[in-house]
């Protein structure tokens, strides 16, 4: 390998991981920060829940949209363009009052959900033998910086004294940085693609059984990792955990979580059938929330580093399957844009469906039990998406 091949490849995969770095932050930065941004723009309960719902919507709404920006300028510039739309949206949020914060936050969500959708199909163009260790890279950092920000939003703003508005500011440094390593890939000539094929393609997904398949596996991992994450603290602190307590363990699992996004994919691409890695996952998950009922704490750590290892594995082996099942680039990207629709979509609807549920019945089992049901779906999907079999 030259020298300047060696070079191409380090800021190939560097600019990976540093998109990577910034598809959540924006997000998961939000939660904790929360109460000061209710406190001081004087923001209803109702409203300041739709802050952190907006980017699920958001999604949703544009996962469907992104295939087709990727094939009118390239992934490569359809991803620096998202990485640019991420920057602009977290200046605006925080330069005035509500409406810039809900406009901000929204635009955020689309520069994510375009780096979402198209850097799948582009790890599988430029490095086509590479795909399950390039989206073990992808996930594992998206899933660091996704804890990371969790964590430290709150120091940010209290111990550094940047408020809410400069903690969340403060991740305009990391755009720049990855926008400016990404330049390389910008410069690099647009595959063409034919519109008739692209056309095609585009309809065989959205007609496909598979496809709607791998879409629903998606989503049902989406739907469990985002009710998990928004109404377990509220679990744990019935179980008498502190509210930093409950911030600490929803960390934790995140973190718990980097070893199954890293490894899933590696195992995954090294079969041509996934179903055996896909129902393992799934067993777990029914094991791991059936500890919660638990009032051990022993036996509910267990669960919960069972939950934690699966949310990782999850979402990585979801992402390496849109890139196993796809016959051609244009596929990936119509699969990635369609799974992430409906995946997205059912995020919304978890949360939402647990807090119903509780608002009636006022029994955290009801949650388990749903969160137990998901898990028997996702493992039933597993044994259809596992297979070798391509759109």
């Amino acid at each position: 390998m030259s020298q300047k091949t060696s070079r191409n490849t380090l800021l190939l995969v560097l600019g990976v991981v540093l998109v990577s770095f910034n598809l959540r932050p924006s997000i998961t930065a939000v939660g904790p920060l929360i109460p000061m941004i209710r406190e001081e723009l004087g923001l209803s309960n109702a409203w300041a829940g739709f802050l952190t719902t907006l980017p699920l919507v958001t999604f949703a709404t544009f996962s469907i949209f992104s295939a087709a920006i990727g094939r009118k300028l390239g992934n490569a510039r359809a991803i620096f363009l998202g990485m640019l739309i991420i920057g602009i949206g977290t200046v605006i949020r925080v330069a005035g009052g509500s409406w810039l914060l809900f406009l901000g936050t929204g635009l955020t969500g689309v520069g994510i959900v375009i780096g979402n959708v198209l850097l799948i199909p582009f790890i599988k163009t430029t490095m086509p033998h590479k795909i399950g260790l390039m989206t073990s890279i992808y996930t594992t950092g998206m899933t660091l910086l996704a804890a990371v920000a969790s964590g430290v939003s709150i120091p940010l703003a209290t111990i550094f004294n940047l408020g809410w508005r400069g903690s969340l500011l403060s991740w305009i440094g990391l755009i720049v940085i990855g926008l400016l390593v990404w330049l390389p890939q910008i410069g690099k000539k647009k595959m063409p693609v034919a519109k008739s094929f692209t056309e095609t393609t585009s309809v065989q997904v959205w007609k496909s059984k598979l496809g709607w398949q791998v879409s629903l596996f998606m989503g049902i991992q989406s739907f469990i990792f985002f009710s998990l994450i928004t109404w377990l603290p509220d679990l744990l602190i019935t179980r008498g955990f502190s509210p930093s307590e409950a911030g600490w363990i929803i960390m934790g699992i995140q973190v718990i979580g980097l070893a199954g996004a890293f490894t899933a994919p590696l195992i995954a691409v090294k079969f041509k059938n996934q179903v055996g890695l896909g129902a393992v996952l799934g067993l777990a998950y029914i094991i791991g929330f059936s500890a919660f009922f638990a009032y051990s704490e022993t036996l509910l750590y267990v669960g919960l580093t069972l939950v934690g290892f699966c949310l990782g594995s999850s979402i990585s082996l979801a992402y390496t399957l849109i890139g196993l099942r796809t016959m051609s680039d244009a596929t990936t990207s119509s699969l990635s844009g369609m799974s992430q629709s409906i995946g997205y979509f059912l995020a919304a609807v978890g949360p939402l469906l647990v807090g119903i549920l509780f608002d009636l019945f006022g029994n955290w089992d009801l949650f388990i039990w749903l969160m137990i049901l998901a898990s028997a779906i996702f493992l039933f999907l597993a044994t259809k998406v596992g297979r070798p079999l391509k759109i």
